[in-house]
């Protein structure tokens, strides 16, 4: 599986913004897939995942309520929806596909990861 995630960009503090990541291959519906992300100097850190039929979704505490992952097995495409964007929402975010709905905030138990797409709120 391959995977191209895009969407980011700059925002100011309390806008929206939608990440996708493009999923390449026929499998694509048999993974769980993952959100994390990376601010400068800092670890990365897991956002949200979702499991493979879209039934079961998880979210960090940091971003419940604001952030929703969803995806369309037709298209091969996850998608973030970010609402409420704040300034230490800026990072690096990448996503992620795990064969496994279990362990997801665990970012090591996922088996492919795509480039980063930036997102930059500013306040």
């Amino acid at each position: 599986v391959q995977l191209q995630a895009f969407g980011g960009g700059l925002v100011q503090a309390g806008g929206s913004l939608r990440l996708s990541c493009a999923a390449s291959g026929r499998t694509f519906s048999t993974y769980a897939m993952g959100w994390f992300r990376q601010a400068p100097g800092k670890e990365r850190e897991f956002v949200a995942a979702i499991s493979w039929s879209g039934g079961m979704t998880y979210y960090a505490d940091s971003v419940k309520g604001r952030f929703t992952i969803s995806r369309d097995n037709a298209k091969n495409t996850v998608y973030l929806q970010m609402n409420s964007l704040k300034p230490e929402d800026t990072a690096v975010y990448y996503c992620a596909a795990d064969r496994q709905f279990d362990q997801v905030v665990d970012g090591t138990k996922y088996d492919y990861w795509g480039q980063g797409t930036l997102v930059t709120v500013s306040s």
